[in-house]
């Protein structure tokens, strides 16, 4: 059921973190995986790690913000993979902690322009290549807990979390009758190359770590199932819903 053989998944923001995490779990499933990123040294790290699976993997260098950039990656994706059955829209920026009555234009479009745009533009030219291929899919992009409880100084970062989970519902109902499924993920406290400076620090220890019935930061390993769930047949039937892996976090 969680065979992955024959699939190919494409991973936005791939090359660490939770997108590697995802990565890593669908390689280990023998899935065939292309990870977009920035970084290009980040980026061939993470592409020898994956083969190191048996699987083919590639990584390139994609900005998503930039519409033109997207639409050339998912192209060389295609040429080098074939085809793309699962797509997970993971690449974010955060929201630097700017007080509201201070958010300038610049930095409110910065963060929408990755978050929001970013997310648009790949899932767009995923589902348009599903539809073609007429095999149905799977899209899954990363929200955040900011979507439900708010972020004081982060509500630019907030407002696209939110927004990601509105795209998701609506491309699961208009999408579903060409068998593509669409789900978002709402990580917790995980632990990071964007995160872990902070986490480390005696106020999050403090206020944060103590609230988290688990009493431990996430790790990108922790996003591996979940991927594989979604990427994988056992998922079939499952889409519009929004999953929460935090620790517990949210109920606590």
């Amino acid at each position: 059921m969680f065979d992955l053989n024959g699939k190919v998944s494409l991973i936005t923001g791939g090359n660490s973190g939770i997108g590697l995490g995802f990565a890593e779990g669908l390689a280990s499933q023998g899935a065939e995986v292309c990870i977009w990123g920035r970084n290009q040294e980040k980026n061939a790290a993470a592409e020898e790690k994956l083969k190191g699976y048996g699987v083919k993997a590639a990584a390139m260098r994609c900005d998503v913000s930039i519409e033109s950039e997207v639409v050339d990656s998912f192209a060389k994706t295609l040429e080098i993979f074939g085809h793309v059955d699962s797509c997970f829209a993971n690449a974010g920026v955060g929201g630097g902690g700017m007080p509201f009555d201070a958010m300038t234009e610049d930095e409110w479009h910065r963060v929408f322009r990755v978050n929001m745009d970013g997310v648009v533009f790949t899932f767009r030219e995923a589902v348009k290549h599903m539809k073609e291929r007429g095999q149905g899919g799977s899209l899954v992009v990363t929200s955040s807990g900011t979507a439900r409880f708010g972020a004081a100084g982060s509500e630019h970062y907030s407002a696209t979390k939110a927004g990601v989970i509105a795209l998701i519902q609506s491309l699961a109902v208009g999408q579903a009758r060409y068998g593509i499924r669409a789900n978002a993920i709402i990580p917790g406290w995980i632990e990071t190359p964007m995160t872990e400076r902070a986490l480390q620090t005696e106020v999050y220890k403090d206020r944060v770590l103590r609230r988290i019935p688990f009493r431990r930061w996430g790790q990108p390993d922790d996003f591996r199932g979940i991927a594989v769930y979604f990427a994988s047949d056992a998922s079939s039937y499952h889409t519009g819903d929004t999953v929460a892996v935090d620790g517990g976090v949210s109920h606590f």
